[in-house]
């Protein structure tokens, strides 16, 4: 006696199943690297993905939806990207947590009294150019190395530094290095891929800083001059500065 195959779901789960949102986004299914955005959020303004948070429940969806041939592993519906906004109060702080212009996850949290109304630091929490390139890893590891993907890294290196010219042994030199050689590879399984470079971006960086909305613009130009079709990888490189440059200015 055959056992009995599980049915395939009829539809994906969007995010109007899994939050209370409405408007366009209610009806998009959830996406990979929507998830692996908000992943990437939480860990670095929170400290940790907690289980049963926003990014966990887009996790298990987009999992869900991928598993189901609904969306692909590339994919991204948040167009607008995802933000975290910290509001500090006497006592407290209030998490809202956004995927475009809807929100899908509001919490508050203790936190110690000071002696002054907001101490917090603006610069406290945020992501690092340095931090959005290792978050590349998450959202575009498996990615083959390309000369765009070279010329963002050394976009957002040189603006980390503060630098005119790449460092030897750091990730720009490496991303170069990296595309010349898949230049010469036929097969993409045999081709370096970001996740190789970029895991622990942080530590081959001499000096880092917060990303903001002009080294983002920077390193997307660069990644797009040096694509054929004049484009960026919807979760790349560009997309990850951009989406820690949209993270800092909700932080402040």
């Amino acid at each position: 006696m055959s056992q009995q195959q599980p049915e395939r779901p009829q539809e994906p789960i969007k995010y109007g199943d899994v939050f209370s949102v409405q408007g366009e986004l209610a009806e998009k299914p959830v996406a990979p690297k929507d998830a692996a955005m908000m992943q990437m959020a939480e860990n670095t303004m929170l400290g940790n993905t907690q289980k049963g948070c926003t990014a966990a429940a887009m996790e298990s969806a987009a999992m869900q939806n991928e598993n189901a041939g609904f969306v692909g592993h590339e994919d991204a519906n948040a167009e607008a990207g995802v933000t975290i906004k910290e509001t500090q109060l006497p006592g407290k702080r209030i998490i809202t947590k956004s995927v475009g212009d809807e929100v899908v996850g509001q919490y508050s949290q203790a936190t110690p009294m000071t002696s002054g109304p907001y101490s917090a630091s603006d610069n406290a929490d945020a992501i690092t150019i340095g931090e959005a390139l290792e978050a590349t890893a998450l959202t575009a590891g498996k990615k083959p190395v390309e000369w765009s993907d070279a010329a963002a890294i050394q976009a957002a290196e040189v603006r980390a530094t503060g630098r005119t010219s790449i460092t030897p042994g750091g990730v720009a030199a490496a991303a170069q290095s990296a595309a010349t050689l898949n230049a010469r590879v036929t097969k993409d399984e045999d081709k370096t891929k970001l996740g190789d470079i970029l895991s622990n971006a942080t530590a081959k960086i001499p000096s880092d800083k917060p990303a903001t909305r002009r080294d983002a613009e920077g390193v997307t130009g660069a990644e797009m001059r040096n694509d054929p079709n004049l484009s960026t990888h919807p979760a790349g490189v560009s997309a990850s500065v951009a989406a820690a440059a949209r993270l800092n200015q909700s932080h402040k």
